[in-house]
């Protein structure tokens, strides 16, 4: 941090438009994962069976045909559950993370991690001292960067609004 601006990798981010600093456990999206798995599941198979039934049919012109049909219906099939199953193994074994999260007035926020929660919580405390403070400057900080797909976790709460005016839920998931 120097000169009222926080930088995290190649990021700056002013001081004046952080809204929020704070830390938590970034989670996979785990029974989402599966449910979407049980769903396509349940499409692939229905469709499978539907496909094998017509291809059944046709053997009343062509029982070569009808073999070939059937073959790929199956191909298909088996293609798609191993691509299925892929999706849901690459959610089941992601890792949680312990993450700093830094959100601006705007829609913009970084996250950054380490293996030590304190560490994390130290960091958010000498942010805040920062913005309070704007003589504060801050020496370099070792945090690790991570990769995520952001459709595969959960990022906290989900604010829904419904209707005209007035009408604000918030759930989490």
């Amino acid at each position: 941090m120097s000169r009222r601006i926080l930088w995290l990798g190649g990021a700056a981010y002013p001081l004046e438009n952080i809204a929020r600093v704070y830390t938590f456990t970034l989670h996979p999206r785990r029974k989402d994962a599966t449910v979407h798995f049980l769903k396509n599941l349940g499409i692939i198979l229905s469709t499978a069976f539907a496909l094998t039934i017509l291809g059944g049919l046709t053997s009343l012109a062509s029982r070569e045909m009808s073999a070939t049909i059937v073959q790929f219906v199956w191909l298909g099939t088996v293609a798609a559950l191993i691509y299925c199953i892929v999706q849901l193994i690459s959610v089941l074994s992601a890792p949680s993370y312990y993450v700093l999260a830094v959100e601006t007035a705007g829609p913009s926020i970084a996250v950054v991690t380490s293996k030590d929660h304190a560490h994390l919580h130290r960091l958010v405390g000498q942010i805040t001292h920062a913005i309070d403070n704007p003589d504060t400057e801050l020496y370099g900080v070792r945090v690790d960067t991570i990769s995520i797909t952001s459709k595969n976790y959960h990022f906290g709460d989900n604010v829904n609004m419904y209707g005209g005016t007035g009408n604000v839920g918030i759930g989490t998931r």
